[in-house]
């Protein structure tokens, strides 16, 4: 038993540092990717628009009710893209982890992109899909990029600032990716290596990506302030 929990160790030590080198190779090809069918709709997924103005009409335009809707709804969904893409043991994350990367970014910018709708803001604006990328990041690790000076602002001044800046397209999508791998990796280690047991994986999974999707919706909700709806 020992010797399996060793070579499990050694394994995933191995594993984790090849797997973040990934992250570049994600940044423009993914990311942005996501973003883009998040906003546009993917499959069965409607766009952000649209489920967010379906969600207002279901809370007869009360835009803050409509707004913990679209965060309950992705939770949800970002919960079974969890499960789903961490069952198996750890070899098999070379493979699933770049899937739940890009699944995951879909369900978040998704759910970013229809609170800064209901919000008023313009989802065609790059400035405002710099900043909803930015939000995925999560309010600490914002905040430690912004005091480091590898960030300008917060999402809401970005979102508003006077005029747009191309050299933040890269910049954002490159922390983004990162800071999403480097989650997904951890949660696949903390489950394979700790529990042992695959299955415990997918649970890991489940209720690490619904907890993360909470935190970002609510954070977005409180960075992406009211604006004049069009």
């Amino acid at each position: 038993m020992i010797n399996r929990k060793k070579a499990l160790a050694t394994t995933a030590g191995a594993l984790a540092p090849k797997l973040i080198e990934l992250a570049p190779s994600l940044t423009s090809g993914v990311i942005r990717q996501a973003l883009h069918r998040a906003i546009m709709g993917v499959g069965p997924l409607p766009g952000a628009i649209a489920a967010a103005e379906k969600q207002l009409k279901e809370q007869k335009g009360n835009v803050d009710k409509a707004v913990r809707e679209v965060i309950e709804n992705h939770v949800a969904l970002a919960s079974a893209g969890g499960f789903a893409t961490n069952l198996g043991g750890l070899i098999a994350a070379a493979v699933t982890i770049p899937a739940n990367v890009s699944g995951l970014a879909i369900i978040q910018c998704r759910m970013v992109a229809g609170i800064a709708h209901l919000r008023g803001y313009d989802l065609t604006d790059p400035r405002v899909r710099n900043a909803i990328l930015l939000c995925l990041l999560g309010e600490e690790r914002v905040s430690r990029q912004i005091k480091s000076k590898k960030l300008p602002a917060p999402p809401m001044a970005i979102a508003t600032a006077p005029t747009y800046d191309a050299a933040l397209d890269n910049m954002v999508a490159t922390e983004v990716a990162t800071e999403m791998l480097n989650r997904v990796v951890g949660k696949r280690l903390a489950a394979t290596v700790g529990k042992r047991i695959p299955v415990v994986g997918g649970v890991v999974g489940a209720g690490t990506d619904a907890w993360a999707t909470m935190q970002i919706g609510r954070y977005a909700s409180r960075e992406l302030l009211p604006r004049a709806r069009r």
